[in-house]
């Protein structure tokens, strides 16, 4: 191999491993007094034991732990903690040579073969540290806790920083691949030793260190991955250079060297509020297979090009948007491609388990069942022009869909007292009608999200990003922005962030101390969330209240501090209407804050709107420290009368407020939910015409000169006056 090839393979390999470095700088040397003294195994004795595992045995004495630590990773193995390690065999190392022989890094399979000291370091590197989760204190993995659904991830990243996700043979579940290439051996897993579990693997595990750039670049140049065509459409949109990006260098930098310090201990919870590590980018692609283009188009995959797949959206009518332009001009938001091609995108990287978030609503328990109970869905922006895209999931529609809009047993409509009176929120077996241009006849269906292997598409991993195949053509029709209109459009405030998701702060269910709240800061110096602009005396924080028992969507809540005032840009809505805004607030606690509400257009001129917003102020009393005073804000318990119950929520929608969801609740797998609690209501903030493609802003603004008052944000609610003020079919429940 020349050296600019090798150079170049080298530097392939380089982000990798500045993140190795990074991600484990901040380990201590290992403390060998603290090892058990049990005379079963620990994991590092056990391997040494087993014959193949001799080459394995061998890497582990070379591996520091950290590029800060003199220990190795043979040493962390044999003292205490909670360690997985997949660990390949003598044959899967030997294969892992030979791919890297046919890749021209070396020029035999051998480790003497090496053409440098570097290089070596580094394939040794590449072997261990992706062969092994530390779960600190509590975790260890098993083969019966292991993800279920195909492409599931493991909550915990290994010593690579990288999430590892398992797929299963489909005729027989017990057989197991880890990232889609090491097989886990039938007969030496969940090997029990003093300090985790061993699982032999038949393949090294090496995640491809290929960006979501690389890999569009790689597979539209060839026909083996079964997205080309896909991905050439995306590189004629001019978005290479955006899915190139990995992580926030200058982030980075400031963390490693300290430069940012984490928020001093929460006023409720006493701890720390611990910066993120890293900021990463990421990005999720629903993608049309091969397959799909080939049956719309009818070519060959590699006959189809940009300018037919063009010539196919403008003779299908899939945008009827004013301002859509149809020329070659493609990196323009306003092209229809483009619009096209960004629908697909979200820049976030969201693993399978969290496409929609199962964890506390009616009648669920995440901890013992995967029988779901009332339809759940996630709302995300786009990329490209903002648009929104709805993320669903039932007990009935048996996977992940994409734009779904069923008719749902909610005891409104064909489901009222007058009628069966059916209030469970599950599908009902109808669709709801369809308004306006729709490419398919059942398009309110939705579209499946597949898994590699039911589509028989590449399965390769991503360091920036992650694929889902898709069953039918993404649009973003009149249709489907009409269907969004007409619902309850209900998002978790977490998810509006990207960082979020790509940095594992949201929905990371891993229980270290059951019943702990997990505290995580934001700074208000820097632009971590990029979407968010913060003052001075802002203290931002994100609780997670994941087992703890909270009333909260999700689990979990921004939760702000302080002299506060901060501006974030909302989500945007899906067609030209009139809309509430609304807020989920929980008012248990006596040290709400209150605060004024601006909102409008431009961010650097908006108006205050209503009347500051009393977070201490309940469905029947407004909570101060020393004592409680009553007021009518008309809250009242359901009761078997909707007629009443009506009544009770319009006596409260003329002061602002309205009762909590029905959806979820605050113990899990229980029926009783935070709509029965007269402290969790919603709020209306804002009530206005808005437009589509349109960015609007929210600033909150502290009225209370306290350095202690908490400002509580959970969800936020688009409802269009076709929902709200329909004189048909009432809003329901839910």
């Amino acid at each position: 191999m020349d050296i600019h090839a090798f150079l170049r393979t080298l530097s392939r390999l380089a982000p990798a491993l500045t993140a190795l470095c990074l991600s484990v700088a901040c380990t201590e040397d290992i403390d060998m007094s603290n090892r058990y003294t049990f005379t079963e195994e620990t994991m590092l004795s056990y391997l040494q034991k087993q014959p193949q595992y001799s080459q394995y045995v061998n890497l582990l004495d070379y591996v520091p732990v950290s590029s800060v630590s003199q220990s190795t990773i043979a040493q962390l193995l044999s003292a205490r903690g909670h360690y997985t390690c997949f660990a390949p065999n003598n044959e899967a190392i030997q294969l892992y040579l030979d791919s890297l022989q046919r890749k021209g890094i070396i020029p035999q399979a051998s480790w003497d073969a090496f053409p440098s000291e570097k290089v070596l370091d580094s394939i040794r590197k590449v072997i261990v540290y992706n062969s092994i989760i530390d779960g600190g204190d509590y975790i260890t993995y098993e083969t019966g806790t292991f993800p279920l659904r195909d492409n599931e991830e493991f909550a915990l990243a290994n010593m690579n920083d990288r999430k590892l996700s398992v797929i299963r043979a489909k005729h027989n579940s017990d057989s197991i691949f880890i990232n889609g290439e090491a097989l886990v051996s039938m007969k030496n897993r969940d090997i029990e030793v003093i300090n985790g579990r061993v699982h032999e693997v038949e393949n090294v595990i090496a995640p491809s260190n290929d960006t979501m750039r690389d890999m569009l670049q790689k597979w539209a140049n060839g026909q083996g991955s079964g997205y080309s065509v896909t991905a050439k459409l995306i590189l004629a949109c001019g978005l290479a250079d955006t899915l190139a990006a990995v992580r926030d260098e200058t982030w980075e930098e400031l963390y490693q060297t300290g430069q940012v310090k984490d928020l001093p201990n929460h006023t409720s919870f006493g701890q720390a509020g611990s910066l993120p590590q890293h900021r990463k980018y990421g990005f999720t692609l629903f993608a049309e297979t091969d397959s799909l283009w080939q049956q719309l188009l009818g070519k060959e995959a590699k006959d189809i090009t940009v300018a037919d797949v063009k010539q196919y959206l403008i003779s299908s009518g899939a945008f009827t948007d004013e301002g859509t332009t149809t020329d070659d001009q493609f990196d323009s938001k306003d092209n229809i491609l483009n619009q096209f091609v960004t629908y697909h995108l979200l820049p976030m990287r969201i693993s399978r388990d969290k496409l929609v978030v199962h964890y506390n609503e009616k009648g669920y328990n995440y901890k013992s069942s995967e029988n779901y109970t009332i339809a759940i869905s996630d709302f995300y922006t786009t990329m490209g022009k903002p648009r929104l895209m709805k993320l669903y999931e039932s007990r009935e529609s048996e996977g992940v869909f994409i734009n779904r809009f069923p008719v749902l047993r909610n005891g409104r409509g064909r489901y009222s007292v007058e009628h069966e009176n059916r209030n469970d929120y599950h599908e009902s077996g109808f669709f709801q009608d369809l308004h306006g241009h729709s490419l398919r006849a059942d398009e309110n269906e939705g579209i499946k999200v597949l898994s590699p292997s039911d589509a028989g598409t590449s399965g390769e991993t991503i360091l920036n990003g992650i694929v889902y195949p898709i069953q039918h053509l993404l649009v973003c029709t009149e249709n489907v922005r009409t269907q969004m209109m007409n619902q309850r459009i209900r998002i978790d405030v977490a998810t509006m962030f990207p960082e979020m998701l790509n940095n594992d702060i949201h929905g990371n269910k891993v229980v270290y101390t059951e019943g702990a709240t997990k505290c995580r800061g934001i700074p208000v110096n820097y632009p971590y969330l990029a979407d968010v602009e913060m003052q001075e005396g802002t203290m931002f924080y994100y609780l997670s209240g994941l087992d703890c028992g909270w009333c909260n969507m999700e689990a979990d809540e921004f939760n702000i501090i302080g002299k506060y005032e901060f501006t974030m840009k909302l989500p945007p809505v899906p067609k030209a209407g009139h809309y509430e805004l609304r807020f989920g607030v929980a008012t248990g606690s006596q040290v709400r804050s209150m605060a004024q509400v601006y909102w409008g257009d431009n961010k650097e001129y908006m108006p205050a709107y209503g009347i500051p917003m009393d977070l201490r102020q309940s469905g029947l009393y407004r909570r101060t420290p020393g004592k409680t005073e009553e007021y009518s804000i008309g809250w009242e318990e359901d009761i078997d009368d909707e007629e009443y119950n009506d009544e009770v929520t319009k006596r409260m929608r003329n002061q602002g407020f309205m009762k909590a969801p029905e959806s979820w609740t605050a113990k899990l797998g229980s029926t009783e939910t935070v709509r029965s609690y007269e402290y969790i209501t919603r709020r209306i903030m804002v009530s206005a015409d808005m437009e589509p493609n349109k960015n609007y802003y929210i600033k909150f603004k502290s009225v209370l000169e306290s350095d202690t008052r908490e400002f509580y944000m959970d969800y936020i609610e688009y409802v269009a006056k076709e929902v709200y003020d329909n004189p048909e079919e009432s809003e329901d429940i839910w």
